[in-house]
């Protein structure tokens, strides 16, 4: 997948206003419209500026592009980093007088944002109209979908001054963390979004859940898992060990003849839920080190 630069499409400067993106793409769109252009690529430039300027103009759009840093070059190879986006709110407004629907905007696009913030921007009745939702995505610690938990989380959101500048300005909301949710899962906090137009309603706030990287852990959906050393008597002989989980120590019985890589599963001790995940040790057979007199001559 390509990189976009977004800036250099519309030939506008890192830090240009957003009166000043407006009046570019105003001027670009006009000129490059398949229905106006007589350039061979007019098409395909139409939908470029359509895409670039659906980001540039959406203040919280624009703060996460620009997070990905001016390193990049147009046409580079390019992989979102884990978790790029995390604390930023994105509306769910679509790409208004951007022109063209999902299927215009590229696979670098949906990467970054997602299929849901590509379509067309939703009609306003004249004087009442609910606000629009948004969507951030938070990190937590593994153990809190273990028990539960209130978290105080700060979100980034964009705004513009009277210069029309872009700014970041960080809120912060206590949110209750409920106990079994799963990396990938939203939780939905109401009238979070952005106000209502009129007597309308105030949009929500739909924050994805992430688990921040463990020293220990790794997921997979509800289900855990460990390596876990053990000696070479150990798996040879068999023994019971104490093994930690995330919510607390648990005994463990290795079986006689067990060999690197074997799995052992601790049956719903994953993360809860209706149908909870398990727990799994994954037996990484250790050799002690030679370092004293006694364990030289054992081995």
């Amino acid at each position: 997948m390509e990189f976009k630069d977004y800036y250099k499409i519309m030939g506008v400067a890192r830090d240009a206003t957003q009166d000043e993106i407006k009046r570019v793409y105003r001027q670009l769109a006009r000129k490059y419209h398949p229905d106006v252009s007589k350039a061979p690529d007019a098409e395909v430039r139409f939908k470029e500026l359509g895409e670039a300027y659906a980001v540039l103009k959406d203040l919280e759009k624009r703060a996460a592009y620009d997070q990905l840093g001016s390193n990049w070059k147009a046409g580079q190879d390019f992989r979102p980093p884990p978790d790029w986006n995390a604390g930023f709110e994105f509306s769910g407004d679509g790409a208004g007088d951007a022109g063209g629907g999902a299927a215009d905007f590229s696979d670098f696009f949906e990467a970054l944002y997602g299929r849901g913030f590509a379509g067309g921007g939703r009609g306003r009745p004249a004087f009442h109209a609910r606000g629009e939702d948004h969507h951030a995505r938070v990190l937590i610690d593994l153990e809190d979908a273990y028990t539960g938990a209130t978290r105080t989380i700060t979100l980034q959101t964009p705004e513009a001054d009277a210069q029309g500048r872009v700014s970041m300005r960080s809120h912060k909301l206590n949110v209750t963390i409920p106990r079994g949710v799963r990396a990938g899962q939203h939780i939905r906090l109401v009238g979070q979004g952005s106000p209502g137009v009129g007597e309308g309603k105030p949009g929500d706030l739909y924050l994805e859940i992430g688990f921040n990287p463990h020293a220990h852990y790794r997921v997979e959906q509800r289900d855990v898992y460990l390596d876990l050393p053990v000696a070479p008597w150990e798996a040879a002989l068999g023994a019971t060990v104490k093994v930690p989980t995330p919510n607390g120590m648990v005994e463990l019985k290795i079986p006689p003849g067990s060999v690197a890589g074997s799995k052992l599963r601790l049956k719903g001790r994953g993360i809860p839920g209706n149908t909870p995940g398990d727990f799994y040790a994954s037996l990484q057979v250790a050799l002690p080190a030679a370092d004293s007199e006694a364990a030289k001559t054992f081995t």
